[in-house]
């Protein structure tokens, strides 16, 4: 008969923690960036895309349209969330002249 001893150096037995030192990455400041205008009922629109970083250290972005500081300027909330800026951006690039137009007209 062969009797197995199983010597337990530790009263825990799952995987050992790592304690992870996380800095939360400071808030930054919306920083505007301008995009290629869109035609809507043969006008051209200007569009802006605002960027930030949350201190949760998330990129968050939304689109205004319009000429700033007017009565047509209009904003969308904070539709873009990504985890790095570049991700973000890959997002608005995605989006189409058609997408654009859908939103500025949801806006209206």
């Amino acid at each position: 008969m062969l009797v197995y001893i199983f010597a337990q150096t530790s009263h825990w037995i799952g995987m050992p923690a790592h304690p992870a030192r996380y800095t939360p990455a400071a808030a930054t400041d919306a920083v505007v960036h301008d995009l290629p205008p869109i035609r809507f009922d043969g006008q051209p629109i200007d569009i802006r895309l605002s960027l930030r970083r949350t201190e949760d250290g998330i990129w968050r972005g939304r689109i205004m349209f319009g000429a700033e500081g007017t009565e047509a300027e209009r904003s969308s909330a904070e539709i873009f969330c990504a985890t790095s800026e570049q991700d973000l951006w890959q997002s608005v690039r995605d989006l189409r002249d058609h997408h654009l137009r859908d939103l500025y007209r949801s806006l209206l």
